[in-house]
């Protein structure tokens, strides 16, 4: 929750007159909601935001960049807060102290669990929650069934939640681990992918809304679930786009033609366009920036229904790898010189085709090249 650091909440501030205003009256809430909050929160409410920073021993601007940063909304002064949230501020802040954080970091990963969390919130609710409190019996209202249902799921929810969150970590930190210097850290060489729904403008004019969720919903499924099975790791949904990434190129090319001949075998899907380029990305709270992705972007808006356009750089690593061949001369010569030494011809997955070079806004000439699987 943001707070309101102007003035202890002890009182309000007394007018030019020297008379004290009345506070205004208070939205009554739903006791139902109070009690979902205390099962939730484990807790009362205790404190208000001065009372909270104070109980912690932070000063109240760096309690509010916190809860700011957490996406909690304005509470003003008003006494909502309870022992775990003194507690949040007080590990925030130990950490600053004891040099393991600094200041801004601590901001950063408040910011970056508040933006993951809310949405997962969001999503638990719309689309889980709400599904399992319809009333069951007629007569039977949804708050009386939500309750005991979340006093039931929540130890389950929060337990899963804790176990993918570690291993997510120790995803993260395999990578980190064997990344070849400090700054490739930060800035890493990666392939990055675009695969966008053709026409989906025309679409959301066709379709009904719940239509239209349905297939967003089924996009985005099939989507996360190819990109994790083939070892690349999904960016963000973006309804009818999605954005991933992956180490190898010859990961992301699987990931792309997957991607086109899963959606091609769906007849209640529209077409699919992907575009994937090879470079160095900076990496930020999950997200991936540079030159690289917007060429990604770029490749994807430029590449025909139902194919895979890609940079040249990626082009040359798929060559480097030897999971392409340069061209079907090159693999020609490959297979003929292998079979006059008895040995076994390289054996492609992939196959290139140079396309015509031309300019893209913001990143000049550019030569696509188009991805597809070697018979």
């Amino acid at each position: 929750m943001t707070v309101d650091d102007t003035g202890s909440g002890e009182g309000a501030a007394p007018s030019a007159d020297g008379e004290v205003p009345e506070k205004p009256d208070e939205a009554v809430e739903d006791p139902l909601a109070l009690r979902l909050e205390q099962l939730i929160l484990g807790a009362d409410r205790r404190y208000t935001p001065f009372q909270a920073a104070r109980s912690a021993g932070v000063s109240m601007e760096l309690a509010s960049r916190f809860w700011r940063a957490m996406g909690f909304p304005d509470i003003g002064q008003a006494k909502a807060l309870t022992e775990a949230d003194v507690l949040a501020l007080r590990r925030l802040a130990g950490l600053v102290e004891a040099g393991l954080l600094s200041e801004a970091m601590a901001v950063q990963v408040a910011r970056s669990t508040g933006q993951t969390t809310a949405r997962l919130a969001e999503w638990q609710i719309d689309s889980f929650l709400e599904g399992l409190t319809e009333p069951p019996e007629p007569g039977m209202t949804r708050t009386e069934v939500t309750y005991p249902l979340i006093e039931l799921l929540l130890p389950e929810l929060e337990e899963f939640l804790v176990y993918v969150w570690r291993r997510q970590l120790a995803a993260a930190t395999g990578r980190v681990v064997q990344a070849a210097d400090d700054e490739e850290m930060v800035d890493r060489r990666l392939a990055v992918g675009f695969a966008d729904l053709v026409g989906f403008t025309r679409l959301t004019r066709r379709m009904e809304e719940e239509e239209l969720g349905e297939l967003v919903e089924a996009f985005e499924t099939t989507a996360a679930d190819l990109v994790a099975a083939h070892g690349g790791r999904l960016i963000k949904t973006l309804g009818d786009e999605v954005l991933f990434a992956a180490d190898d190129a010859g990961v992301a090319a699987e990931i792309a033609l997957r991607l086109i001949e899963t959606m091609a075998g769906d007849e209640t899907m529209p077409e699919l366009r992907v575009g994937i380029a090879f470079g160095t990305v900076t990496t930020r709270m999950g997200d991936v920036f540079g030159t690289t992705v917007n060429l990604a972007s770029r490749l994807t808006s430029i590449a025909p229904r139902d194919a895979v356009l890609v940079d040249g750089a990626f082009a040359e690593e798929l060559t480097r790898t030897q999971a392409a061949p340069a061209s079907e001369a090159a693999a020609a010569e490959a297979a003929a010189a292998a079979e006059k030494e008895g040995e076994e011809p390289p054996s492609y997955r992939f196959a290139l085709q140079p396309m015509w070079q031309r300019p893209v806004r913001g990143l000049g000439v550019i030569e696509p090249w188009l991805l597809a699987r070697r018979s």
